[in-house]
């Protein structure tokens, strides 16, 4: 089952009537990855007022966590856990870090600017569907090797390594799982039968969401 996620980790920074908010995104496995890299921001930025987090992890079923840390309760934390949900996101943490510069903003300008600050980061970080592929070790000669290699990737395969050894050539393909069963078909008629295909494992790949 294919799953949005963050492309990598980043940062956003946004100033609202003098206080700072800066959003540090992450992309995590499970729970305790997620509690882990919260308690990392929150020890590098000891001396802020709030460290507030919002994470969802997991596919079926998600595991979803928001904590206001000290703000005005549903101000802070829920906000940022809306905008991932919203985004459809899993596998995913924020942490916003307030340096309070000593102008009340009030229940609804703590929203937005929580809540604006995730989705700006979002925005600038990028997103990727994470999809499930078959992971078919393709084995040919030294002849073949070169073009097969172009075919497969002018095909829209996913090439993960290739391999040269004294007789052979084996080149790691990661395709779709709905498209393996018609791969067998495509591999004969590119190589008139001549290369060998065998399922190795499945994986997933990153693939770019546009923005």
């Amino acid at each position: 089952m294919a799953y949005l996620t963050v492309a990598g980790p980043g940062v956003h920074e946004l100033e609202v009537k003098k206080s700072r908010f800066v959003c540090h995104l992450a992309r995590v496995e499970d729970e305790a990855a997620a509690q882990a890299f919260i308690a990392g921001i929150r020890k590098e930025f000891w001396d802020a007022r709030h460290n507030c987090t919002a994470f969802v992890v997991g596919d079926d079923p998600r595991r979803e966590r928001s904590n206001d840390d000290g703000e005005p309760a549903g101000t802070a934390g829920a906000p940022m856990l809306e905008v991932l949900r919203r985004r459809g996101l899993t596998d995913t943490v924020a942490v916003v870090t307030r340096y309070f510069g000593g102008v009340l903003l009030g229940a609804g300008g703590l929203v937005r600017a929580y809540g604006g600050v995730v989705s700006a980061a979002l925005d600038e970080v990028g997103l990727v569907e994470r999809r499930p592929v078959a992971l078919i070790e393709v084995t040919t000669d030294h002849v073949r090797a070169g073009r097969l290699e172009n075919d497969l990737r002018s095909a829209g395969y996913v090439v993960r390594d290739v391999a040269y050894d004294a007789v052979d050539v084996v080149i790691e393909v990661g395709v779709p799982e709905e498209s393996v069963p018609g791969f067998d078909a495509w591999l004969a008629e590119a190589t008139g039968g001549e290369a060998l295909a065998e399922r190795t494992g499945t994986t997933r790949v990153d693939v770019p969401v546009a923005r």
